[in-house]
């Protein structure tokens, strides 16, 4: 397998994918802009895809797509325009191609589940996913499987990987963690030391690696959670921050009942802490990853999450 075409090739994920992947593999992109990107042979408009510009590769990574407002301001119908549509389109490309052999769509967690009630979160799900980020993903999923269910000969040889991240880190990342980055580098304490959950997380090395795993060998269609082998509470996570920071990490273990409270004042008075926040501060979300290592044939990913939480943070420092 040589030829690569890489959705949303200008983001971040896609951004770090060409850097580890150019050297064994040919990349095209696909995106909304096409300017020259190093390391990718040329990129390619959503207009292609119709009028065949598209030159013939072996595989296709679906990454474009909406991500998680998480100040919900954008409209939801924009979710399943982006998130939905746009992978009907790539994939109705990719049932109409039988040359490319594996289809590889990045979904999310979220399309499973808003909350892992359990202990963890497995494949086994059933989803029911919360507000239209999650929704519009599922919606993808179902198309997916969906054509497999409904035309299996058109699929025969060929591999369709839907692939459900948790929250993804690394250099060059502006997201949730930054902000909670942001927090701790001023030297406030952190109030909520009192709540003990744990959450796992994808570092952009794993993420990379297992990519080019499943492009070099044959794994069975399906879902596939993608996630570190390690859960961390959020305390354990501000350690690693002041560590890599040279700070002394200040967690102050307040009562529950008077954060909660606080929450819910923020909720009338409009704080910078509701109870809204409070949930997601606080919330459970750990992820197996047991089938996808299966799959790939390893039994732990190359890097701890305690090291790729290091590396985004020291590039935290430096950006």
């Amino acid at each position: 397998m040589r030829n690569i075409l890489i959705s949303g090739i200008h983001g971040f994920v896609g951004s770090n994918l060409v850097e580890a992947l150019n050297k064994n593999f040919g990349i095209y992109g696909l995106d909304i802009v096409s300017p020259d990107k190093e390391g990718v042979l040329a990129t390619y408009s959503w207009d292609d895809l119709d009028n065949g510009n598209i030159p013939a590769v072996d595989a296709i990574i679906h990454l474009a797509g909406k991500a998680h407002d998480t100040k919900n301001k954008s409209s939801a119908d924009i979710y399943f325009k982006v998130n939905t549509d746009l992978t009907k389109k790539i994939f109705d490309y990719f049932t109409a191609h039988p040359e490319i052999k594996k289809f590889i769509f990045f979904s999310s967690v979220k399309a499973a589940v808003n909350k892992v009630t359990g202990d963890v979160l497995t494949e086994d799900v059933i989803p029911s996913p919360v507000g239209p980020y999650g929704e519009s993903k599922v919606k993808a999923e179902e198309y997916i499987l969906n054509q497999l269910e409904n035309d299996p000969g058109a699929y025969d040889g060929r591999q369709v990987i839907i692939l459900r991240p948790c929250m993804i880190h690394g250099p060059g990342n502006k997201g949730n963690l930054n902000l909670l980055y942001g927090f701790v580098k001023k030297g406030l304490p952190w109030p909520l030391g009192a709540f003990d959950n744990r959450r796992t997380f994808t570092s952009i090395d794993n993420l990379t690696f297992v990519i080019e795993r499943l492009l070099s060998r044959h794994v069975d269609s399906g879902i596939y959670n993608m996630a570190d082998d390690e859960s961390l509470s959020t305390n354990e996570l501000i350690e690693v921050m002041c560590t890599a920071m040279n700070k002394k990490a200040m967690i102050w273990k307040l009562p529950k009942s008077l954060i909660t409270l606080i929450a819910r004042s923020g909720d009338l008075l409009h704080l910078p802490l509701n109870t809204f926040r409070l949930d997601k501060l606080t919330e459970n979300y750990v992820v197996s990853n047991k089938k996808l290592k299966s799959a790939i044939g390893i039994e732990h990913m190359p890097i701890n999450a305690c090291d790729g939480l290091v590396k985004t943070i020291n590039s935290f420092q430096t950006s």
